[in-house]
């Protein structure tokens, strides 16, 4: 009888405790936050229009202003892959996930860029050659993260990036790996990973024996499923591992796993497949990564990122001191010891636990007087948070083979949470199978074969994407992250951050009126960051630009008094603060509340009426009078308050207000909303565009008219390109697109010219246009940009120069004063010179302060100029003197609008470096004579500068002052 009461005592109180919850099943999440199903438009249409925007760039009349890169290269970026030829071992190709390809034969002192034109900028992974002659590029990240770009295909350089062949597979989207077969240079294997924000077929794996010239599809899973690594057999080619991957992401959750993931193995070189026995699959199995160890390949391991529930949660290391109540220790307690613990704890542990019409006190007081047990207590706290007691997933966990891959023994049952979906690579060191390494939120090494770990390079920057291992010398490491590539050359003890490459993935940019002015940037994973305007690239130290606060970098908003001192940042989910840069003080500036929705980057804006009056936006528009320090909501929720899965969603992203009257304020959400409100927010008006649910990027004011707003909304989480700009001159009551002419490539930005009225810039995905007729037509404006994504752009106004943030190739500027200059005469004229600034001429031209080793020529009096055409062609320069005497000629080469020219003015080259040898000279001018041969140059007096087109010719006067 005893014994049964011990039992049935036991059962009773298991049956009494707080029941745990699971992660919600893939089922239930595919049904509830990826249903229906997204097609995404055709890549094919996509290349069509890239070729609209070269034939853009090609036609536009502004191609000949340059753009120029101004940093920053501190920080780095986000690195997905690692190559060095057999052949070449000081060479490495690093590999960014926007910034491009990149060459360094020097160990990162200096580098070439080598994808910058292409139609795809977003990279995978890339696999060489071993003479180097040969690089293979898969486009489209494989990282699956929010700021992810996809790609349009596979292409091949056979001179080391020189020059490319886009080779097909356009509809793969995101390719996880490019294997060359060790044996047959020809034969190539495409790990695609397809699609992100959409479903489709060209996914799995593709393999070419050809060089590409033709492509198999020889495994295909089904539309959600791709392929995100691949490993080959060192010891037997025909052997092949391949991770299949079930993964889709909306801008409400990401699925992280699904039915189709398994890992696939082929014995016959890729011909047939089948689905490997003994490891996670379907459901349980998220991104993977496969590798064989070199030495041993009968040894191989599999990184899994294990989505099913961890039944040990209640018993993981809470890491919480003695003495403090957690949800894990309350579901183990008994009602008695429930009520021992003191009010001051209770307190504490139950702040911002209880639904809101609880009262704390009220609830310690029936813990107190017995009212209320564990499980009671339990049943209240899940209304507030239906996941307090809700299992982990068991996450990253490693699975070895010591056969090849016919068994598999689970050696780290989980090893936490390593940002799975986002890395998820594991290699093996070259020279012993039992050393290997796996990329995560941190880096973490195995000596025992993936028994134990221990955290390594932790002084590097976090989000390891890949570890490289040169096999010729494994003492020579690197690790790739998002703060760029960091190399090791003695196994790993000791690290040099290859940071000078301007690859910063920016998403924000804001400039101050200081001399020279100040650029201010958030940055993916790199904080937010100064640098000055007159940076120069590879010639001023790197630390010009500093950073001045941390996590992901959002918006920014500076504070026009003082030219700048007070500046809003912030990170991601609406974490801002403000920064007082002269007194060395900062506050935050975060509206407080529960319930509120911040997207990755929440809008902030200054007020144009009061600096002290700050807007944010979460779902609500939130305003402050004193700088961000008390705030107050003054809107409704200004969203669709669509279903959201573990990403925040229907939350705000573009706030402005009118220049013209305080409390005009237009707001923009994801979820495709826009609302204005014309009394400070008393009252609010719904203004949707047509694009009813395609995400707000920007909304702008008009500083020029008090009627007129600017909206632009893009398709990128639809992967859809369409651009999306809009016109209002009724308050957004009714919207006219202004899209016109721009090739289909998502618009991510918009601003107007301050100064003239009819001109608008735009950024989008590839780079920036311009319109000089209110949109009614568009233009690429300026040379010499990559094809980057550009996130956004502001006009300093003072030096009239335009400053991008592009999430990919960190700042740019180019001149925008040309733009004022064009007039109607202008423009209709076939042929225009603008007037040349005299100049006085110097007795010092050509004697410059040297230092005896400086053996260079001295630095020449040039001028520049510039003039416009109406047609290209073959053109002439020549400076004539008074006499009619041509004293400058050169040849041009015209295109069609803004073109410039330099001469100098030298007319006679220095003939000897040898002094005179003037032993006793014989009159005062021999005396002071320079015993050194010096050029001679343009005297003064008034010259004509010619500028000839064709049969087309015009003329300036020009003038050297004495």
């Amino acid at each position: 009888m005893i014994s049964g009461l011990l039992l049935l005592t036991a059962l009773n109180a298991v049956q009494q405790r707080i029941p745990v919850s699971y992660p919600m099943s893939k089922t239930e999440e595919i049904e509830k936050y990826h249903t229906p199903s997204v097609t995404g438009m055709s890549q094919k249409l996509r290349l069509r229009e890239f070729e609209k925007r070269m034939e853009m760039e090609r036609s536009s009349t502004f191609q000949k202003i340059m753009w120029r890169s101004v940093g920053s290269e501190h920080q780095g970026g986000r690195v997905v892959d690692v190559d060095s030829p057999a052949s070449e071992p000081t060479t490495l190709y690093i590999s960014y996930a926007s910034g491009g390809l990149w060459r360094t034969e020097d160990d990162g002192i200096t580098w070439t860029s080598l994808f910058d034109f292409e139609s795809s900028f977003a990279i995978g992974d890339t696999d060489v050659s071993d003479d180097g002659r040969t690089i293979w590029v898969g486009t489209g990240e494989n990282n699956s993260a929010r700021t992810h770009y996809s790609g349009t295909g596979v292409f091949k350089s056979v001179d080391r990036g020189a020059t490319w062949q886009h080779m097909g597979l356009e509809e793969t989207h995101n390719i996880g790996r490019v294997t060359i077969h060790p044996n047959d240079p020809n034969t190539v294997f495409v790990a695609a990973n397809g699609a992100l924000y959409s479903q489709g077929h060209d996914r799995g794996v593709y393999r070419t024996k050809d060089g590409g010239e033709t492509w198999e599809h020889v495994l295909a899973i089904d539309e959600w499923t791709g392929v995100i690594d691949l490993a080959i057999d060192p010891s037997d080619p025909d052997r092949i591992f391949a991770a299949a991957w079930h993964r889709d992401r909306r801008a409400w959750n990401m699925l992280e796993s699904g039915p189709g993931s398994a890992l696939y193995l082929s014995e016959d070189g890729g011909d047939t497949w089948a689905v490997v026995k003994g490891l996670p699959s379907g459901d349980a199995m998220g991104r993977t990564g496969v590798a064989f160890s070199a030495s041993d390949p009968n040894v191989v391991y599999v990184y899994i990122d294990n989505q099913s529930a961890y039944e040990d949660t209640e018993w993981m290391d809470e890491r919480v001191p003695d003495g403090k109540l957690t949800a894990w220790r309350l579901r183990r307690m008994s009602d008695g010891l429930l009520k021992q613990v003191p009010e001051d704890e209770l307190k504490t542990f139950l702040r911002n636990k209880l639904p809101d019409d609880e009262d704390v006190d009220d609830v310690i007081k029936q813990i107190k007087d017995g009212d209320l047990g564990v499980v009671e207590l339990g049943e209240l706290l899940l209304k507030e948070n239906p996941n307090l007691f809700a299992l982990r997933r068991t996450n990253s966990q490693v699975w070895r083979s010591d056969d090849g891959g016919r068994t598999w023994e689970l050696v780290s049952p989980t090893v936490g949470s390593m940002l799975g979906y986002y890395c998820g690579r594991v290699t093996v060191h070259p020279e012993n199978p039992d050393e290997l390494y796996i990329t995560g939120t941190r880096l973490l090494k195995s000596e025992d074969g993936g028994r134990s770990w221990e955290s390594i390079a932790p002084r590097n920057h976090v989000d390891r994407h890949v570890y490289w291992i040169d096999d010729r010398n494994p003492n020579r490491m690197i690790d790739g992250n998002d703060g760029g590539p960091y190399l090791s050359m003695d196994a790993g003890k000791t690290w040099r951050h290859l940071n000078n490459v301007p690859v910063g993935q920016y998403t924000t940019i804001a400039v101050d009126n200081k001399s020279p002015y100040n650029i201010y940037g958030g940055l993916q994973d790199n904080g937010t960051i100064k640098g000055p305007s007159n940076y120069r690239q590879g010639i001023d130290p790197i630390t010009r630009w500093t950073g001045i606060a941390g996590g992901d970098g959002s918006m920014i908003a500076v504070d026009p008094r003082n030219d700048g001192d007070v500046v809003y940042v912030a990170s991601q989910f609406g974490s801002h603060s403000a920064i007082d840069q002269a007194a060395g003080r900062r506050w935050s500036a975060r509206p407080s509340g529960r319930g509120l929705r911040f997207n990755w980057i929440s809008p902030i804006v200054i007020s144009k009426h009061h600096s002290d009056i700050i807007y944010i936006g979460s779902q609500f528009v939130h305003r402050s009078f004193n700088q961000g320090r008390k705030w107050e909501a003054i809107s409704p929720d200004l969203t669709k308050e669509l279903p959201r899965g573990d990403v925040p969603f229907s939350t705000l992203t573009a706030l402005d207000e009118s220049p013209f009257k305080f409390g005009v304020i237009y707001a923009g959400a994801d979820d495709g909303s826009i609302h204005v409100t014309k009394d400070g927010g008393v009252t609010w008006d719904a203004i949707p565009t047509t694009a009813t649910d395609r995400w707000v990027t920007r909304i702008i004011a008009s500083r020029h008219d008090e009627e007129t707003v600017y909206c632009t909304q893009n398709g990128y989480r639809q992967d859809e390109w369409s651009p999306y700009v809009w016109k209002s001159t009724d308050y957004g009551k009714t919207w006219e697109s202004i899209a016109s002419n721009l090739p289909f490539e998502p618009v991510n930005t918009i601003r107007e010219d301050p100064d003239l009225e009819n001109v608008l810039y735009v950024g989008t995905d590839m780079g920036v246009f311009f319109s000089m007729d209110s949109g009614e037509s568009w233009q690429v404006y300026g040379g010499g940009l990559p094809h980057v994504p550009v996130h956004d752009l502001v006009i300093q106004e003072r030096e009239r120069e335009m400053v991008i943030a592009t999430h990919a190739r960190s700042v740019w500027i180019v001149d925008v004063e040309p733009v004022a200059d064009l007039t109607d005469e202008i423009l209709g004229s076939d042929l225009y010179i603008w007037e040349v600034d005299s100049l006085r001429f110097s007795e010092r031209w050509g004697f410059d302060r040297k230092q005896p080793w400086d053996k260079s020529e001295p630095r020449e009096p040039e001028v520049d100029g510039r003039f416009w055409s109406r047609v290209s062609g073959d053109g002439s320069l020549r400076v004539l003197d008074s006499d009619g005497k041509a004293v400058v000629e050169q040849a041009l080469v015209v295109t069609p609008g803004f073109n410039f020219f330099t001469f100098g003015l030298q007319v006679k080259a220095r003939e000897s470096a040898d002094p005179k040898k003037i032993e006793k000279p014989k009159t005062l001018q021999e005396a002071l004579a320079d015993p050194y041969s010096r050029p001679s140059y343009l005297p003064p007096g008034e010259y004509t500068i010619e500028i000839t087109v064709g049969d087309t010719q015009k003329t300036i006067e020009w003038e050297i002052r004495d």
